[in-house]
């Protein structure tokens, strides 16, 4: 593990097409997973510790925007894999330009519908229209080096001990049904107008917060 981080920092590590599709499900499957895990703990502790709340749209614990933003921290840092001061400061910067502006893009085309609100939140210093605020700054900047120092290289560090089929099979299955699970809930049951994870776990009793407006 130490040579492989040793020659992930020193951009020496060549992965074959194989790895590197297996890293980028291993990427997907795991940050929107982390994603959905402190959000669940986040709003458990925000609203007084009484009742957990289910995050995201989706059947699996799994939220999309966390995975757009790892892609979008391993693409602006990856060359700077030696200053994490600098990975630290332009994660939190650019994956914060990516919650204000998809915030805010839904709060427009949604007639002012907002999935998250800053305004009503627990440390929620320096917060902007409630789309963003300090400690997302922070948290996204601290995600960003457990993703670049840990959890990248880790996931390197799998596809190059795996076994090519096992690894793939593994891999594409877990994000293949993560991804059939988002686009049924963002498209297809909208378009068709199906059950949605989120009317189907209401009916069963799972506690979800209100969208603010």
């Amino acid at each position: 593990m130490k040579a492989v981080f040793k020659d992930y920092l020193d951009d020496n590590i060549e992965l074959e097409k194989w790895q590197k599709l297996g890293v980028i499900c291993l990427i997907i499957i795991i940050s929107g997973l982390i994603g959905w895990i402190y959000e669940f703990i986040f709003y458990y502790f925000n609203f007084g510790m009484k009742k957990f709340y289910y995050q995201g749209g989706n059947f699996l614990p799994w939220i999309n925007i966390y995975a757009y933003g790892a892609f979008l921290i391993i693409f602006l840092t990856r060359k700077l894999k030696k200053h994490p001061v600098l990975v630290f400061l332009i994660s939190g910067i650019a994956t914060c330009v990516l919650e204000y502006s998809s915030g805010l893009a839904i709060y427009k085309i949604r007639g002012g519908l907002r999935l998250w609100n800053y305004n009503t939140e627990i440390l929620n210093f320096g917060n902007i229209g409630g789309f963003v605020c300090l400690r997302s700054f922070i948290g996204f900047g601290l995600s960003a080096l457990l993703l670049m120092y840990f959890l990248l290289p880790m996931c390197i560090y799998i596809s190059k001990k795996a076994n090519k089929k096992p690894f793939l099979i593994i891999t594409i299955s877990l994000c293949s049904i993560i991804l059939i699970d988002e686009i049924y809930n963002l498209l297809l049951a909208r378009v068709l107008h199906l059950p949605r994870a989120r009317n189907i776990y209401q009916k069963l009793g799972f506690n979800y917060m209100n969208y603010w407006k």
